[in-house]
């Protein structure tokens, strides 16, 4: 949605994501974590951020800030995740003799160790599925007469079915079903304080679930861009050089990963640019994007955009009134009848 005024135009963007039965919001000096409970009660968390762009002004710069955001939400969506299983009540069950073996050894508490494997086998499959699969064919296909260009867009095309099937997997899922309908409370809310209106559930319902900054948007973005990236990469380096990286798996997959930083930088900032544009072409290239979204929400409950308001105004405006749990979590109590 536009923002008319110039004073509103400058307002900061408001980000977030859907954790473990809630929402983390980010605003731009603090984040808000609200998770729902069993028991229909919601429990809040607030906590300081600031940007590295304030600390080093070189991160902020274009190109440089995209790879930083990337790296940087990827820790911390990790961190929420956590931090919402905590609050739900998800991590009080009981660890088993290998988790707390491993616990043991690696001298740090059982809920940062799940954790932090379970970072290490998403970003192994993530490499296997979107960097090594795709590049397999490559070398047959450049030696059957195959162009670089043609190529790079068959790898390109690979990882994209990979990932919108990934998605439609994971949206059979239940618990992930619920999770991509607190995605769409985190849209439906972010869109509804840009409109500037109250931020009430039924207001925020009104909304869309899609949103030209999401990360799925990001991804579509990255994919679809790297097709032409590495095409003009690869032909580069044919020309100048007369090497042909389709035809040395290995080193074709290391130039993918380590021009990875680039790409998202620029993709980044094609991201930005298309969300703030208004301009019938602009929306026309935000299109796929927007419908790929489709994939990754879904139509939240009142409930859930409660939750979602709740992360939202606390990262703003600080914790609500409530009482505090032996955590030091803000316990509210259930306001909202439960469907």
């Amino acid at each position: 949605m536009s923002i008319d005024t110039k004073k509103d135009a400058k307002r900061p963007d408001i980000g977030g994501q859907a954790v473990l039965e809630g929402v983390m919001m980010k605003a731009p000096e603090y984040i808000g974590i609200a998770v729902r409970k069993e028991d229909g009660s919601i429990v809040v968390k607030r906590e300081k951020y600031e940007s590295p762009s304030k600390k080093h002004k070189w991160m902020g710069l274009p190109l440089i800030r995209g790879a930083i955001n990337m790296v940087l939400m990827m820790r911390l969506g990790m961190r929420v995740l956590s931090a919402s299983g905590e609050m739900s009540g998800m991590m009080d069950e009981e660890p088993s003799k290998f988790e707390k073996w491993l616990s043991k050894k690696l001298g740090k508490g059982v809920d940062k160790v799940i954790m932090g494997v379970a970072m290490v086998l998403a970003l192994a499959l993530s490499m296997l599925l979107f960097v090594m699969l795709p590049n397999w064919p490559v070398q047959a296909l450049r030696q059957a007469g195959w162009s670089l260009f043609e190529v790079n867009l068959v790898s390109g095309l690979i990882r994209t079915l990979v990932l919108i099937g990934y998605l439609i997997l994971c949206g059979m899922i239940p618990d992930m079903r619920r999770t991509f309908q607190y995605h769409g409370a985190e849209h439906k809310t972010v869109y509804c304080h840009e409109a500037q209106l109250p931020l009430t559930p039924e207001n925020a319902q009104t909304f869309s679930t899609l949103h030209p900054r999401c990360g799925t948007s990001f991804l579509l973005i990255t994919f679809v861009f790297s097709i032409l990236f590495y095409s003009v990469l690869d032909q580069a380096i044919f020309s100048f050089s007369g090497y042909d990286l389709a035809n040395n798996y290995a080193v074709r997959i290391l130039t993918r990963l380590l021009l990875l930083p680039l790409v998202a930088g620029i993709s980044y900032e094609i991201l930005k640019g298309l969300a703030r544009a208004s301009t019938p072409f602009a929306k026309a290239l935000r299109w796929p994007g927007m419908q790929l979204q489709r994939l990754t929400t879904r139509k939240p409950t009142l409930e859930m955009l409660e939750v979602a308001i709740t992360a939202m105004n606390t990262a703003l405006d600080g914790l609500p009134e409530g009482e505090l749990t032996k955590e030091g979590y803000t316990l509210i109590p259930k306001a909202v009848k439960q469907a």
